[in-house]
């Protein structure tokens, strides 16, 4: 199977979002990667699974604002990148993380991108939602590693 290599920077929907975190490297990705506890530091995200390791084709399973998705990664470079997707609910999303150390601290970078027929009939409001879902996402991660 052949997966994206990055996001669709051509999709109606593209956020990008970069955050400096006051914490080692290894912290940060191991906090990121550790899909089943998500629901331990983000609270948007209730249920979070993976049942095998993080690896290029491996799914995951995961319930945020009610919407239940699985998401297939696509690419990783631990522990400085990694790259996700998958069809839900009618939008096509691709979602990159890139770890950068800078000092002491972790320059994380979110990049997402949405298509499909539910962006198209209202890209502004998901656009708004998915601009929120990163600052939040991003938020809770620098809080968590640097608590």
């Amino acid at each position: 199977m052949t997966y994206p290599t990055t996001i669709d920077e051509n999709a109606p929907v593209v956020a990008d979002h970069t955050l400096r975190i006051a914490a080692p490297l290894e912290r940060v990705w191991r906090l990121h990667t550790d899909i089943g506890c998500w629901p331990d530091w983000q609270h948007a995200i209730s249920e979070a699974r993976l049942d095998s390791p993080v690896a290029p084709g491996a799914t995951f399973h995961w319930e945020t604002a009610g919407l239940s998705i699985d998401s297939t990664v696509y690419a990783v470079d631990a522990p400085h990148r990694i790259l996700w997707g998958g069809p839900a609910h009618g939008i096509t999303g691709v979602h990159e993380w890139t770890f950068t150390e800078d000092g002491d601290d972790v320059v994380v970078r979110t990049r997402e991108s949405w298509a499909g027929a539910p962006v198209e009939a209202d890209r502004d409001g998901l656009a708004a939602a998915l601009d929120d879902s990163l600052t939040t996402w991003l938020a809770a991660l620098k809080k968590t590693a640097e608590g």
